[in-house]
């Protein structure tokens, strides 16, 4: 039967995936619905509605398939007064627009106008709004507010990214360190970042010479000459900046992957997190990233040009957090990301950005085409071709 019920649903134009329907069997599993239907029938209605304008059709098939309980639901009977969970509700209302009603959904026209109406918002609002096109509120098409669409919008009280469209984000979120420890998949990586060596021996003499203590010896008519030398090590010195949170969730595990392979093979290695763009700060801790910042100037005056400078990122951003002053996601930057970027350029000459999205999508975004041209194409993407191709470029 409910198999049925689902292949019904579908053709009458509902459009159920494979995925919801997998989610209502988990929930019957669960004893949701307590083995009455009208708590299936709220139950289903939540796990494969996602659009109210479905809701009446979802009421047909349901009543043709279960003897007329969506006709009772639908005529206000004793069935409809059940204590849904508040969150089923809100993601019940929350609005899913086709490519085409996107596409008709007009961006207020810039920065400058962004930031002015969304002051006239705040001081104007009263109260709590859903499903429109100008207050600050939910689902609907308003440039402010939480899971709903606007071209350019301001994130407000929204959990996770979405459509990845805000240009500001309201709140404060949190996010985690990379993990270090990782091994599985590390081994190409590793053999890729080692074309970026120059060993040297430094340090206290404490390993045996076998050539020299060989030769030494046997100058020495045969009596014992032992001869012993620093630790030879790759001389080269890292400076890492990765981008976290956001858009660099989906990336998480390859980054961590690069992260783990780096910290083994770069003696000299100092990294740091940013977020989209780097700008007047950086921090080594992300769970500390709002009371323990690192100031950029800092960095540019404790690290000597002889660094390698190494972003990580995946460079898909609003184009105001590179060139205005203000277009950070999460604060109010006093000076443009570009800025900030440029002069960590002007200060480490070798330097290179790699990009964990598929290189055949960069071209798709703004932000991405920005960085290019200022990292003066030193873009590559975070593949074994890709590291290899930028360590070449490091030990020019």
């Amino acid at each position: 039967m409910f198999t049925t019920f689902f292949f019904e649903l579908r053709k009458a134009g509902v459009p159920v995936s494979l995925k919801e329907y997998l989610t209502l069997m988990e929930a019957m599993k669960r004893g949701l619905a307590e083995y009455r239907v009208e708590d299936f029938y709220y139950l289903s209605r939540s796990c494969l509605v996602k659009d109210e304008r479905n809701l009446d059709r979802f009421d047909r098939v349901f009543g043709t398939i279960f003897k007329g309980i969506g006709e009772a639901a639908a005529a206000g009977d004793e069935v409809a007064v059940v204590d849904l969970p508040e969150e089923w509700l809100r993601k019940l209302a929350e609005r899913f627009l086709t490519e085409e009603e996107k596409a008709q959904v007009q961006a207020l026209g810039g920065w400058d106008k962004l930031m002015e109406t969304l002051a006239q918002r705040l001081a104007e609002q009263k109260g709590r709004h859903q499903g429109g096109s100008k207050w600050i509120g939910t689902a609907g098409t308003s440039p402010f507010g939480a899971y709903g669409y606007n071209p350019e919008g301001v994130g407000i009280g929204q959990h996770e990214s979405r459509h990845r469209r805000a240009v500001k984000v309201w709140d404060k979120r949190e996010f985690k360190n990379l993990d270090d420890s990782v091994e599985l998949g590390t081994r190409n990586i590793k053999v890729a970042l080692r074309r970026l060596r120059k060993f040297a021996r430094q340090g206290a003499a404490d390993q045996l010479d076998l050539p020299d203590t060989i030769r030494s010896t046997a100058a020495n008519a045969g009596w014992l000459d032992l001869k012993m030398v620093p630790e030879r090590h790759n001389a080269v010195k890292v400076l890492l900046f990765l981008d976290i949170g956001g858009s660099m969730d989906d990336h998480v595990r390859l980054c961590e992957e690069l992260f783990s392979a780096v910290r083994t093979e770069f003696k000299h290695l100092e990294h740091y997190y940013f977020h989209n763009c780097v700008y007047e700060s950086v921090w080594k801790d992300n769970k500390r990233r709002h009371a323990e910042r690192i100031p950029t100037w800092d960095v540019l005056h404790t690290y000597p040009a002889d660094y390698k400078l190494i972003f990580v990122g995946d460079a898909a951003m609003s184009p105001y957090e590179i060139s205005y002053p203000g277009g950070s996601v999460e604060h109010w930057n006093e000076e443009a990301g570009q800025v900030w970027l440029q002069r960590m350029l002007s200060v480490y000459s070798r330097a290179v950005w790699l990009n964990p999205t598929p290189q055949q999508y960069w071209s798709y975004t703004e932000s991405t085409r920005m960085l290019q041209r200022l990292m003066d194409n030193r873009m590559f993407p975070l593949t074994i071709e890709g590291l290899d191709a930028a360590m070449r470029e490091l030990s020019r």
